[in-house]
């Protein structure tokens, strides 16, 4: 393996498939490559052992994890999250909680060899509508969001491993998800560093190790993508920042589809970027190919190469982002095993977090219908997992009705339903333009002892209506929310 190739695999972040370290991954970890990061399909089997191999590989390897509580867990995939959402430590705005659930994510990530928590979510989410942060960040406020996000920096690094503030410059005010397309904040320069930069100003202030980039365009700054835009990535240098600045995923549509992995790979070193996250490999679905993880990697390290010979990206930059990666890696690597102890009463702050708008009339304590009327999962937030429903039914049936489509027969028969047979309405979306909005209006109205579980984004509620304002789209926050439900 020559020099330049060496160097580029210092700076590029895949993801792989399965729970064994493929061949094609061991001898790029053995030629220098950055680290991996993974995804809920690598958590399959023994992950402390995995990390434990990658670690024996390359000892400086840095394994990097989406880990935030809440809607989003990888080490808990398949049963959902036991930990707060960040909108539920918001609403509680309880900076000890905060800390302690981060404290609490970092040492679960820790305890199967995680060297990097990409968390704490740092945007402002003053979209409602936003499909890809909502209940992720800790709320609608500048100052509230900066403080949180600086109690989970310092959370997450006292145990001694890296935390990764994201997504900035602030994927807040956003009703695109950027899985999909390229997101556009029409914000002025003015607002969004009166709105969205001072989270990140708070975490590089709290000493945060790593930050995230966005695939938003954000027309003050320039058309490109904040990821590839150097005028947006010197703003943390200009900050004081002097961590390492790590994309979001190259595989993601808004840049996928535009420049290409390879070509969104070279312009992101170019623009200020040191630390390349290729993405899951399985988010081409069924057109994934068998061996994937290992093409997109390849298409970022090859184009990366590529540039660096021809000179369109110059070996000092390269060299510099590999120089910042090193020495995080250096810092965890020093610090692994030696994470302090500590619990987390999950259920406690779940519930403190809580609001109830109404008088809840306790439901029976059995099995109850649950009809579930939230919008689909995405790539990033499995906003739609069935354990939320199946905990809040209790081996009562769960039914699933799309409300964006939901004509006026289809909104009788749910009212119908849930008058004959005493239901609870789960949602995720009540704002005032929300299609879930107007059933769960039809729903009070017609089935007023019905409560509507809202497990998105905080809202105003609906007028007569009983709404649990629960905040997460986790397991905690519906075992919570049921055990409310029964007046338990």
């Amino acid at each position: 393996m020559d020099d330049l190739t060496r160097l580029a695999n210092g700076v590029v972040w895949p993801g792989f498939l399965g729970d064994d370290v493929p061949r094609w991954l061991e001898s790029e970890l053995r030629g220098g490559l950055a680290g991996v990061v993974y995804f809920a399909q690598n958590l399959q089997g023994d992950t402390a052992a995995l990390s434990a191999r990658i670690h024996e590989i390359a000892p400086h390897a840095l394994i990097g994890i989406d880990e935030e509580g809440g809607s989003v867990t990888r080490l808990e995939t398949s049963t959902g999250s036991t930990v707060p959402s960040a909108a539920q430590l918001g609403m509680l705005d309880d900076l000890d909680a905060t800390y302690d659930t981060a404290a609490e994510i970092a040492r679960r990530c820790a305890a199967v060899g995680v060297d990097v928590v990409l968390a704490p979510v740092a945007d402002v989410n003053t979209d409602p509508r936003n499909p890809v942060i909502g209940t992720r960040a800790f709320g609608s406020d500048t100052a509230l969001v900066s403080r949180h996000v600086a109690a989970a920096v310092q959370g997450i690094q006292d145990t001694g491993i890296a935390a990764c503030a994201k997504h900035f410059p602030g994927h807040g005010d956003t009703h695109t998800d950027s899985h999909h397309d390229l997101p556009r904040v029409d914000a002025t320069a003015a607002e969004m560093a009166e709105i969205h930069l001072p989270p990140f100003t708070a975490a590089v202030r709290a000493g945060v190790r790593a930050i995230m980039t966005a695939h938003i365009s954000v027309p003050a700054w320039g058309e490109i993508p904040a990821t590839l835009n150097s005028a947006v990535l010197g703003l943390l240098r200009e900050d004081g920042f002097d961590g390492v600045i790590v994309t979001d995923a190259l595989d993601m549509a808004a840049i996928r589809e535009t420049v290409g992995i390879g070509g969104g790979a070279v312009r992101a070193l170019a623009a200020g970027a040191d630390l390349l996250c290729v993405g899951n490999p399985t988010n081409p679905g069924p057109a994934m190919m068998p061996d994937q993880d290992e093409r997109d990697f390849r298409a970022a390290r090859d184009a990366i190469v590529a540039a660096l010979r021809s000179g369109e990206l110059s070996r000092e930059r390269v060299e510099e982002a590999a120089r910042r990666v090193a020495a995080m890696a250096a810092q965890t690597a020093d610090a692994r095993g030696t994470g302090q102890e500590g619990a987390l009463d999950a259920e406690g702050v779940v519930r403190r977090a809580m609001v109830v708008r109404g008088e809840v009339v306790a439901y029976p304590d059995g099995p109850a219908t649950v009809v579930d009327i939230r919008r689909p999962s995405s790539l990033a937030v499995d906003s739609a997992a069935g354990h939320v429903a199946t905990a809040l039914a209790a081996g009562g049936p769960v039914i699933r009705r799309d409300a964006e489509t939901a004509d006026g027969e289809a909104v009788a028969e749910i009212v119908a339903g849930a008058r004959t047979r005493r239901s609870i309405l789960l949602v995720d979306r009540l704002d005032e333009t929300s299609a879930q909005r107007a059933v769960a209006t039809a729903v009070s109205g017609g089935a007023p002892d019905t409560a509507i579980v809202n497990v998105g984004v905080p809202s105003a509620g609906v007028p007569g209506a009983t709404v649990l304002e629960v905040a997460a789209a986790s397991l905690v926050a519906a075992q919570v929310a049921r055990r409310i439900l029964i007046g338990n």
